[in-house]
């Protein structure tokens, strides 16, 4: 008799359990630059082509995860210094259950007057302060598509070797 009553409790509980919304199952991955460069710049001004600052960001994204994860897509804004300077978007990363994935994206971003400052500080080495901001998809299969954040996703300092001689 005993059984009989604790089998509708345990199925009432599980019931319970999956109405949980996904986001109170599911562990926030970890995002972590591993490495981000100014490759050039160009400054405004002149007649020449629109000024725009080159840049490599690397990523390390690390699923807590007990199950494979992909994330459709992680995007934010770049900001140095208190300002923010542009987007950054990293499509289609695969994750394995507890594992990680590294992923590299070589922006174009404009930059005005606003952003120079900001920009000309990284490329003669002097250190800022960044992070990105945003959010990410996350592709549950049959759940769907579910969006999270926004978050800050990385932050930290970056110094690097001057890229313009003055």
């Amino acid at each position: 008799m005993r059984l009989r009553l604790a089998a509708p409790a345990v199925l009432l509980s599980l019931a319970l359990g999956a109405c949980a919304p996904l986001q109170q199952v599911f562990q926030v991955p970890e995002v972590a630059v591993q490495s981000i460069g100014l490759t050039s710049l160009s400054l405004p001004g002149g007649f020449g082509s629109a000024p725009v600052a080159q840049i490599r960001v690397g990523l390390r994204v690390t699923n807590p995860n007990p199950l494979p994860l992909r994330l459709a897509n992680l995007g934010g804004s770049l900001v140095i210094d208190g300002a923010a300077v542009g987007d950054v978007n990293f499509p289609n990363i695969a994750l394995p259950a507890r594992g990680s994935a590294e992923q590299v994206a070589d922006l174009t971003l404009p930059v005005s007057l606003t952003t120079a400052a900001s920009f000309l500080k990284v490329a003669r080495g002097q250190l800022v302060t960044y992070r990105v901001d945003g959010r990410f998809s996350a592709d549950f299969g049959p759940l769907g598509l579910q969006n999270f954040g926004p978050y800050t996703l990385a932050q930290g300092q970056w110094k690097q070797d001057p890229i313009l001689p003055f």
